[in-house]
């Protein structure tokens, strides 16, 4: 991963999702070591409190754990946690935009579900 220093995301911030990515793809797993913060720094050329901030997130998330003396390890709910919190950002925002387009276009809220359940129906009918 190349990290995007014109990115309106913070350096930590494109750390942290990098690692849950990994932790995502099963490169890194349930109770296995995470790179420390100078391995971060040296693989991102970047300043070791940066990554550290970044590997903060983690533990203030539950998606890592510190072992005294041994460092930062994956925890054992790290997946699912994972997918909880980018599922409810992800959907959260398109969510916002939704509403805020419609609102825009002066549908009504009762149009708006409507036409989200005519679209759940037509996924699911897709299905089939």
């Amino acid at each position: 991963m190349i990290l995007n220093s014109d990115s309106m995301k913070p350096i930590y911030i494109q750390i942290s999702e990098w690692l849950e990515t990994e932790i995502l793809r099963a490169n890194l797993k349930e109770e296995e070591r995470i790179y420390s913060q100078y391995q971060l720094a040296e693989m991102f050329n970047i300043n070791p409190a940066t990554a550290a901030k970044g590997l903060n997130i983690l533990v203030d998330e539950n998606i890592a754990f510190k072992k005294r003396g041994l460092g930062l390890f994956v925890s054992s709910d790290a997946k699912k946690f994972i997918l909880h919190k980018r599922r409810s950002q992800v959907l959260n925002q398109m969510i916002k935009e939704l509403v805020l387009e419609a609102k825009q276009l002066d549908v009504k809220k009762t149009e708006l579900m409507d036409l989200i359940e005519k679209a759940c129906e037509e996924i699911e009918g897709d299905k089939e």
